[in-house]
């Protein structure tokens, strides 16, 4: 009998070694315990997005496949509409109903900073400056803080229609405009009363506003000597039956007539001009003008759209996340197919689709002659004394008689306003 018991004594030792010996294997297996299968709560986060017009459908994709990624966030997601030009404006009219996450020009980064409204962007900075060129994160930054994640290049350049121009014809205005294109056709169009556009002529002619290197708030040159041959060239132009200001989308409207050979605009217009003009749309840097015997590159502003996030944001490592996964390579490349939007991640600049592109090419062929806008705050200053400057020239009420004194009095607009 005492045999018995002790021979099931040890059969149930060895089978509960057994158990606990397979409990143990599968806790190893399953890397689970009752300690670790309690999960934290997801961090919850509502995000406000500011999207352009063209860009809302796939900003949404975008913020889906964030959401997506990021399983240990609760995300909801708002956007409203608004343009990149208008976002500074808007974020300083109402800081409180503004983005988390919006779109900006570059250039306007030292007025944000300077007003609070910007938050710095503080994480993964190394990794961002291996990701793009160095003139993409010097125009996003400020004081040695970047506060911009760079999602292409914001600049202008020429579209053409192929049939009514050939590709030495496009090197020179002054080729285009005597070339007789035929009964109501126009043969060139830009913006001059827009002071994102008239500045290609003065900085032609070797013009500075705001210093040599645009950090200077005291300083242009454009009321010089220099400055009234420009003036002279702008006046006219704009009298020239055969050039067309445009505004109001009158340049596209003309250029998918066949009324028109050629305007000045951005990657923005490439998908419509595409389609109206087939085989016979193109795309090149702006041209030469012709002053005094000499050519001269027209040579524009050229800034960066960033994605940047608002100061008072309730959310700023998510918002900070969110606004690095909209510039990235995979957010960009959507971007390129979706809206022809040059990419600024260096990798992409290889990439077999983006090389395909003859407006990404003009874009960054362009790029090699423009300036970069400004970094003065006193820039907020520039743009409304040209466009009235501007806007003079195109309806005739600024002539070589009185020239001079309005270009005194827009450099003056442009130095003088905050000291006041």
């Amino acid at each position: 009998m005492f045999m018995k018991r002790t021979l099931l004594t040890a059969a149930l030792l060895i089978v509960g070694a057994a158990l606990i010996f397979f409990a143990v294997q599968a806790t190893k297996k399953t890397g689970k315990n009752e300690t670790q299968a309690v999960q934290p709560a997801a961090e919850t986060a509502e995000l406000k997005i500011w999207t352009l017009q063209e860009e809302t459908e796939i900003t949404q994709q975008m913020c889906a496949l964030f959401a997506e990624k990021h399983p240990d966030y609760n995300l909801t997601f708002t956007y409203a509409v608004m343009g990149n030009a208008d976002s500074i404006d808007a974020l300083k009219k109402d800081a409180d109903v503004a983005a988390d996450v919006f779109m900006f020009p570059s250039g306007g980064i030292p007025e944000l900073v300077e007003a609070g409204l910007i938050y710095p962007i503080t994480m993964n900075t190394d990794v961002l400056q291996e990701r793009y060129g160095e003139a993409a994160i010097k125009s996003c930054s400020y004081k040695g803080r970047l506060y911009g994640i760079p999602i292409t290049s914001n600049s202008w350049f020429m579209y053409y229609n192929k049939s009514m121009y050939t590709p030495e014809e496009v090197t020179s205005l002054e080729k285009m405009m005597q070339k007789d294109l035929g009964k109501n056709v126009k043969n060139f169009s830009c913006a001059i009363a827009n002071s994102w556009y008239m500045e290609a002529f003065f900085y032609a002619l070797g013009g500075t506003l705001y210093g040599v290197n645009g950090d200077d708030p005291s300083q242009c040159s454009w009321n010089d000597a220099d400055g009234f041959r420009a003036g002279e060239y702008l006046i006219d132009l704009a009298a020239n039956p055969r050039y067309v200001e445009d505004a109001d989308g009158l340049a596209n409207a003309l250029i998918t007539e066949g009324k028109l050979g050629a305007l000045c605009s951005g990657t923005w217009s490439a998908k419509t001009l595409k389609e109206a003009l087939g085989e016979n749309y193109a795309a090149v840097k702006l041209p030469v003008i012709t002053v005094g015997g000499n050519e001269y590159q027209l040579r524009n502003f050229v800034d960066f759209r960033a994605a940047g996030v608002k100061s008072g944001t309730k959310y700023p490592k998510i918002a900070m996340e969110l606004a690095q996964w909209l510039g990235s390579e995979e957010c960009q490349l959507m971007r390129f197919k979706e809206n022809y939007t040059p990419p600024t991640v260096k990798a992409l600049a290889v990439n077999p689709i983006v090389l395909e592109s003859p407006e990404a090419a003009a874009l960054a062929d362009q790029t090699n002659y423009a300036v970069p806008q400004p970094t003065t705050s006193k820039l907020a200053d520039y743009w409304t004394p040209a466009a009235a400057f501007g806007s003079g020239i195109v309806n005739g009420k600024i002539t070589r008689s009185n020239l001079q004194e309005n270009l005194d009095a827009m450099v003056k607009g442009f130095t003088d306003s905050l000291s006041q």
